[in-house]
């Protein structure tokens, strides 16, 4: 490995390569710097530990002079060799351990459903890419090719880059990464088209109808569906329910997405609710563990369900659409649609509006085609 005494002249000019390379100083053993392909330069420390390799950044050239880099470096390194620190092991470096930590400091702070999502969001989309690569050497150029190889699936793309963006603060946090490295930072989400999805009334129809043959041998999963397009509540907010949430005819929602809410139940949502059996704190638990059922309990249901109602393209969350979208046409205001949905801005209700004003729009043309005898 090359090797000579660190200067910023020297440092500003290496040239970046189509991989990572590294300069070891000749004036303080273990001092080096790392020159990503992206051009960035990174000092570290590289030394042995109780018979183990020690690797940590210790700053961005962009932000730290060469003198100020290796007076840092020093104190890390007598600071290892004192035992004063606790070094981590290479590979608790590699962003698959990294990853595994931060999902486990996240299990308390993020709702069972949500982890679940999350870790399938890792598994499928991230893991194949950054699996076995060093935190550290994960720049903003490798995350934008990452992201634009996902725009065939721009839904799944925005919803990995947050999770990213997590593992790689939390890295930050933990040491592994200069502080406000993030190379998720100024990345633009993909602009996707509005999903909105309305169930007509013959298609409610034909939902109810198959959810009743099944009520007898899948009541939970059934209940659930119901209770969606009941209540307009999101999947996460039903499934994570308990009993100590329903009374007085209501929903007291603690965990809701926007904040803490009240959900006002209908007869018939009631009904929905009072037929279950009581078998502990959760309305719909797991079998396996004191904890409520996940999503792939009820999302492989219910692609068996629409296909034999023939509403292959409606997603669970289409239920809540349609909700709203009964009550707009029942004359509720936006104000009071907002509440049942729990929205927290008036704009977010609006967009109901404009696809009642497409049904009618759709309406009219087609009675205009009956009655004009086209």
């Amino acid at each position: 490995m090359a090797r000579t005494t660190l200067t910023d002249a020297r440092i500003r000019a290496l040239r970046p390569r189509k991989s990572a390379y590294d300069i070891r100083d000749a004036k303080l053993k273990g001092f080096g710097v790392r020159v990503l392909p992206s051009g960035g330069k990174r000092f570290f420390v590289h030394c042995q530990h109780k018979g183990e390799r020690v690797w940590k950044i210790v700053g961005d050239f962009d932000a730290v002079g060469i003198d100020e880099a290796r007076s840092r470096a020093s104190g890390t390194l007598a600071a290892i060799n004192q035992g004063g620190t606790a070094p981590a092991r290479p590979e608790e470096t590699l962003f698959e351990a990294v990853a595994e930590t931060v999902f486990r400091q996240h299990e308390r702070l993020w709702k069972p459903g949500a982890l679940e999502v999350n870790r399938g969001y890792l598994k499928n989309q991230i893991l194949p890419h950054f699996a076995g690569r060093p935190v550290a050497e994960i720049d903003g150029r490798e995350v934008r090719d990452w992201f634009a190889a996902l725009a065939a699936t721009p839904a799944a793309a925005d919803r990995s880059m947050p999770i990213l963006s997590v593992i790689m603060r939390e890295a930050e946090r933990m040491g592994f990464r200069p502080e406000g490295s993030n190379p998720c930072r100024g990345i633009k989400r993909y602009r996707r088209k509005g999903r909105e999805r309305f169930l007509s009334d013959e298609e409610v129809r034909r939902l109810s109808g198959v959810l009743s043959d099944r009520a007898l041998r899948r009541p939970r999963q059934v209940a659930v569906i119901r209770l969606l397009l009941l209540t307009g509540c999101r999947k996460s907010e039903v499934l994570d329910l308990r009993w100590s949430d329903y009374r007085e005819g209501k929903l007291f929602l603690r965990g809701a997405k926007t904040g803490p809410r009240t959900v006002w139940l209908s007869k018939p949502a009631r009904a929905v609710l009072d037929g279950l059996e009581r078998t502990g704190r959760w309305v719909f638990p797991s079998p396996r563990a004191d904890r409520p059922c996940g999503e792939h309990w009820l999302d492989s249901f219910w692609w068996e369900v629409r296909a034999e109602a023939e509403l292959t393209d409606v997603r669970l969350h289409d239920l809540r659409h349609t909700h709203a979208s009964i009550a707009l046409r029942q004359g509720e205001t936006v104000l009071a649609i907002g509440r049942l949905l729990g929205h927290v801005s008036p704009e977010t209700t609006l967009k109901y509006t404009h696809s009642a004003d497409a049904m009618a729009r759709q309406a009219a043309e087609t009675l205009g085609n009956v009655l004009g005898g086209d």
